[in-house]
Order: C-alpha cells, then structure tokens, then sequence
C-alpha cells in the first residue's frame, strides 16, 4: 500500500514537471516562432513551478535527499547526533506545527482572490504549502518519536545510496 502511494506521488510530480515543461514549450513556440507571447503560459508556469517544489519537498523528496549542512553532525559522537537530530526535529516540525493553522487560514481566505489570467483561485495555488507544512509536522513527528524510542536506523542523515 505505502508503495503504491509513492508511486503515485512520484508519478503526480513528474506530470507537474511534464507540464511545465510543455507550457515552457507552448511559451516559447509562441513568443519566437509566431511572435505572439501569451500571458497564460508565464501564469501557469509559475503555478506549476511551486506546485512542483512544494510537492517534491513535501511528498517526495526523503529527509536525507534535503540539503543539509551535516560537518559538526558527522563529526559528534552517536548520543550527540542524537540530541542534535532531536533538536532539529522538535524545531522544524514545531515551527511548522505552529504556522501551520494561520497558513491553512489564510490559503482559504485567499479563495476570494484569483490570478489575473487565468482566473484560478488563489487557494488552489497555495494549497501546496499547506500540504507542505503538514507534510513536515507528521514526518518531523514520527522523527521525534523515532528518536525518543532510539531507533537508531534513522540517525543517519547521509545515507549512502547505489548509484545508478
């Protein structure tokens, strides 16, 4: 089930890119080709560009594929990288914990609003974000929780993978 679901997730990201890309295509097939620049496609490019990211940083993309800045965690002693990858947790997931209900408040307000071309709602554009935010509160959760019952399998930030 878990694999089906990101699989399907993975599959969502890569149509966004898919279309983004074939709105770029239209774009500029229209400016320089038939010298006609069309404002929806600036429009839904920006649209699907944070769509992409927020989805990719929400859904996809696993802890260790994030950027991080590990030089003093790589170098600290296990009960240390503990603490440290505990510290980090409850900040993260707590700050997004926190702005979590005024974000969601103000992507619903903002349904009263739409973009000017192509007359989307603004909530649907900024839905990522909320996705985002509660995306990090149940990871960063399920993090704390690992840590506190110290299950070590996760402590590891840069995993080493198979290249391909």
């Amino acid at each position: 089930m878990i694999a089906r679901l990101r699989r399907a997730a993975d599959a969502f990201g890569v149509l966004l890119f898919a279309l983004l890309f074939l709105v770029f295509v239209i774009q500029i097939t229209a400016r320089f080709v038939f010298n006609q620049p069309l404002a929806w496609t600036d429009e839904a490019a920006t649209i699907l560009y944070l769509w992409a990211v927020l989805w990719g940083a929400a859904v996809v993309c696993k802890d260790r594929e994030h950027v991080a800045f590990d030089l003093l965690y790589q170098k600290a002693a296990a009960p240390t990288q503990r603490r440290m990858a505990l510290a980090a947790a409850v900040l993260v997931g707590g700050l997004a914990a926190w702005a979590l209900p005024g974000s969601l408040d103000y992507i619903w307000f903002m349904r009263r609003e739409s973009s000017a071309v192509m007359s989307l709602p603004f909530h649907w554009v900024f839905l990522p974000f909320g996705l985002l935010l509660m995306a990090l509160v149940v990871r960063y959760g399920y993090r704390i929780y690992r840590l506190l019952k110290h299950e070590d399998a996760d402590l590891e930030l840069t995993e080493k993978t198979d290249s391909l």
